[in-house]
């Protein structure tokens, strides 16, 4: 199959990951391995126009063309900023520091 490529798409949940095995033509994007997986139905939830994509870890565009052995990624949302986060706990360890 030298025409094709082999990719996995992966979308992870708090208590679980699902993960689709795919073999797509040479020259596939981001969008058409997502869309070829069957997550978009699977998970109405993920919206490629909200959830960013990517590929081990590395944002991506959803026209990047593919390589073989490629894991494509749909990344949720993020439920706080973790700057602010860190800025909230530094701020709670100075006043609980002075106050001893």
């Amino acid at each position: 199959m030298a025409d094709s490529i082999a990719v996995e798409v992966i979308y992870a949940l708090p208590e679980r990951q699902e993960l689709v095995l795919l073999h797509l033509p040479m020259g596939s994007t981001l969008r058409q391995a997502v869309e070829a997986s069957g997550l978009l139905q699977k998970f109405p939830e993920i919206d490629l126009a909200r959830n960013k994509v990517g590929t081990f870890g590395k944002l991506g565009k959803p026209d990047m063309l593919l390589r073989d052995r490629d894991r494509v990624e749909i990344y949720r949302p993020l439920l706080a900023d973790p700057k602010e986060v860190r800025r909230q706990r530094a701020a709670e360890g100075k006043t609980m520091k002075k106050g001893m």
